[in-house]
């Protein structure tokens, strides 16, 4: 094989790695439940601490 074709090779089996990280990523977070937006007390809060 020359170099060409084993830096595509690993080339590709970097990108399916990642793919499958990604997807594994998103299971993962997916499966927590729904996504519920934090109460708009608490933004005040933060706004006050940091612009004090």
């Amino acid at each position: 094989m020359t170099s060409g074709k084993i830096v595509a090779i690993i080339t590709g089996a970097i990108s399916i790695l990642i793919a499958v990280a990604y997807l594994v990523l998103v299971q993962i977070l997916d499966s927590r439940g729904e996504m519920i937006p934090a109460p708009m007390e608490e933004l005040g809060l933060v706004l006050k601490l940091l612009w004090g």
